[in-house]
């Protein structure tokens, strides 16, 4: 067993020990965070609930076979999500209903037609209803139209489960859609997204054009949808979002990143930029690849693959495994930090087979296992709170934040590490079509 297998069991090992068994399986945010279920917000998604491990289970099945421990897990977590179906109203990706699909597909359990039907019946004209955004920062029936929260996810959740013939998921996609075309602006430089549309802002708020919240994820969702649908003006839609985006780069040399925020907030207590998952080129890259896949030639005079090479170079140039100050690079996640980059410059390994990007993300897969803290047979990670040097924060557990997405990764790693080009990647909802392969997994 090599390094990257030996500290992904230790730290898979730590997160099934934090798995607690009372009302069901669930898992704390953080070590002792909360300490009991009925503190736990998120229980069941896939961002720091116990849907997470979901994710973690199908990375370990394409490298051995599970435990008998890991089956009465993968079975509790799939009981536990169908439960909670039926009576949601969160629709998100990352908690919610979308969630729910991407964790059963991820077990290769039933209930995703479940979920379909019932964000079809949570519907309404103008969108999906958003538990969070509430009055005062937000006027009464604010929608938000983003990948990780609003309509793009939906319609993300769709398409994934109508490639495998999920009944209502083709209706579900085309609404989500129409929705998504009906919310565009219409800039000189292309088409834009706003996280939550301007009629429901008390004021006028900075946009977080990236993946998780703005423009990048809901082109690359429209992209996707204008091939899977047979809806060219929906790819047409996504290319010009993307020629947008480009006109925001701030990028001194041939790369492409984005601000976090534009306009960018002078007063904020973050860098004005970033090289992560969420709001930075490794998470933007996903964007142009998906215009790849649905066969788009040229973004701004350049084909996609160039600019999806643009935010590779931006992310191995950055400087980042270092925490080269205060409040850069202070997260080895999926999310926020090292996981996540290492695991989308390996996805694009194997969709283009760029050596310089499978040098440096196994790199990062060194780095992941030099900053593991090690105890017996437990190994778990802690980072830093942004500006502050210490304390550490508690070791967090689930997929985006914690030990789960971080072992996850060191699987992926691992396998191709020791099988190179024969390694096959896991399909998820969220990477599917930036991996060089459009299979997906089936999805009762």
């Amino acid at each position: 067993m090599g390094p990257y297998a030996e500290v992904a069991e230790a730290g898979w090992r730590w997160v099934l020990d934090q798995v607690r068994w009372d009302d069901g399986p669930w898992i704390p945010d953080s070590l002792g965070q909360p300490a009991t279920v009925e503190q736990v917000e998120y229980r069941d998604g896939m961002y720091s609930g116990i849907g997470g491990l979901a994710y973690v289970l199908a990375e370990i099945k394409l490298s051995r076979p599970w435990t008998a421990e890991e089956q009465t897990l993968a079975d509790g977590i799939a009981e536990r999500v169908r439960a909670g179906i039926a009576t949601s109203i969160d629709c998100s990706f990352f908690d919610g209903l979308v969630s729910a699909i991407g964790v059963l597909t991820s077990l290769e359990l039933p209930g995703s037609a479940a979920a379909i039907g019932r964000l079809l019946e949570l519907a309404e004209p103008d969108g999906w209803p958003q538990a969070f955004a509430v009055p005062p920062g937000y006027l009464p029936g604010a929608r938000a139209n983003d990948l990780t929260l609003g309509t793009a996810g939906v319609l993300l959740g769709a398409l994934w489960a109508r490639r495998s013939d999920t009944p209502g998921a083709t209706e579900l996609a085309e609404r989500a859609a129409a929705l998504l075309l009906s919310e565009s602006q219409s800039l000189p430089t292309g088409l834009d997204w706003p996280f939550i549309p301007n009629r429901f802002l008390p004021e006028p708020k900075s946009s977080m054009p990236n993946l998780s919240h703005g423009l990048a994820g809901i082109a690359a969702t429209l992209a996707i949808a204008g091939t899977e649908l047979g809806q060219p003006e929906l790819t047409a839609a996504a290319r010009s979002g993307a020629e947008h985006l480009v006109t925001l780069n701030v990028s001194e040399d041939h790369g492409l990143v984005v601000p976090r925020l534009v306009p960018i907030k002078e007063e904020s207590d973050h860098d004005p930029v970033t090289y992560n998952w969420c709001h930075g080129p490794a998470g933007t890259s996903l964007l142009f690849a998906a215009l790849q896949h649905a066969g788009v030639e040229q973004v701004a005079g350049e084909s996609p693959l160039t600019w999806r090479r643009r935010c590779s170079h931006s992310v191995r140039t950055s400087g980042l495994p270092a925490r080269l100050h205060p409040g850069f690079w202070d997260n080895d996640g999926r999310c926020c930090g090292t996981a996540g980059v290492a695991d989308v410059l390996l996805d694009y390994w194997h969709s283009t087979g760029d050596q310089v990007n499978l040098d440096f993300a196994l790199g990062l897969a060194d780095t992941l296992v030099e900053r593991a803290t090690h105890d017996g047979s437990h190994a778990y990670w802690q980072f830093i709170e942004h500006r502050n040097e210490d304390p550490l924060l508690p070791p967090g557990v689930g997929w985006m934040q914690g030990a789960a997405g971080i072992a996850g990764c060191l699987f992926h790693a691992d396998r191709v590490a020791n099988q190179g080009a024969a390694a096959t990647p896991v399909l998820r909802m969220d990477n599917w079509w930036a991996t060089g392969t459009s299979g997906a997994r089936p999805l009762p």
